[in-house]
């Protein structure tokens, strides 16, 4: 995945940290009555996840020092205390997996998790090396999900990857990208190839996956996982000193990331949804967005015109 910049970051250079009131309220999960998490099957065994989870892209990538890792602690307990399971890794993100099986273990909440990494390399050997390698890290002796990192040799690694579900060693198979230009390969391979799930970007203004990607792979009985939500933080730019519509509230929306999130959860298609943070306050405005009324298709249709009017 290409380099996502924090929330935090944005708002920062757009100075509105302080500056509650542009953003509007935050729902925050605690607050809601109980209520649970939406939760969507995974078609190919229909167990049931939370459709919001946690990146690690970069937010993860940290050192050893207490200064660093204890916001991630709080992250992960945060997470776990509110209903959330699916965190999402890869090698290619520096030291993520470690400092998340770190974490997970230190906490004893390794096991609450849905965890999923990847395998980006080249060579069958390599791959299983490599593999290998993120288990320990991860403190797994079975991973949730495995999956071939931008197609990397994804043809040889597939082969490595059933072989393992059937032996026991992972759950779950599948893809990954992050450019709308693999779009075609992935559906193709949605299509073809035997997969559980699939994981590419797609956002409320980068909509390429609408036009065949998505239902491709609810037709063919695979799991979506959304990358890049929010755009490289592009969509938070875009309504920098804007208010939310009064209309939100329809959707149970109290924040621009629920907003963002809610588009993309109220697409049958879509599984999980994995935004990265290290930061409690934004973790539980993400998870918000699987709480409450999702938008119907007039609902989508008005988010739509609205940003395109901004």
């Amino acid at each position: 995945m290409k380099c996502n910049v924090s929330r935090r970051e944005v708002l920062k250079r757009m100075g509105m940290l302080g500056g509650a009131a542009l953003l509007q309220p935050v729902m925050s999960v605690a607050e809601t009555s109980g209520k649970m998490i939406l939760q969507r099957s995974i078609p190919a065994t229909g167990e049931k996840m939370p459709a919001v989870g946690l990146g690690s892209w970069q937010q993860f990538d940290v050192g050893t020092n207490a200064a660093e890792r204890t916001p991630l602690k709080a992250v992960l307990q945060e997470m776990e205390k509110l209903g959330g399971k699916m965190i999402d890794s890869s090698p290619m993100y520096g030291r993520s997996e470690q400092v998340i099986g770190d974490l997970s273990t230190e906490l004893k909440l390794n096991d609450r998790f849905f965890m999923a990494t990847k395998v980006w390399t080249t060579g069958k050997q390599e791959g299983i090396t490599q593999m290998n390698d993120s288990l320990r890290k991860m403190g797994r002796k079975k991973m949730d999900l495995m999956q071939v990192h931008n197609l990397q040799d994804w043809q040889t690694h597939l082969k490595t990857l059933k072989d393992w579900k059937e032996e026991g060693k992972i759950r779950y198979i599948g893809v990954t990208h992050y450019t709308d230009s693999a779009h075609a390969r992935l559906e193709q391979i949605v299509k073809t190839a035997g997969i559980d799930f699939v994981q590419f970007n797609y956002s409320i203004r980068s909509r390429n996956a609408e036009k065949s990607l998505l239902s491709a792979a609810k037709d063919s009985g695979v799991a979506v996982i959304v990358n890049e939500p929010f755009d490289q933080g592009a969509l938070f730019r875009a309504v920098k000193g804007k208010q939310l519509p009064d209309w939100a509230k329809e959707y149970d929306i109290s924040s621009w990331a629920q907003y963002f999130l809610k588009y993309l959860l109220s697409n049958q298609a879509v599984t999980c949804i994995i935004p990265g943070t290290s930061d409690v306050k934004h973790l539980t405005d993400n998870l918000g967005a699987g709480l409450g009324k999702l938008p119907d298709e007039n609902g989508r249709k008005k988010m739509l015109e609205w940003l395109e009017r901004v």
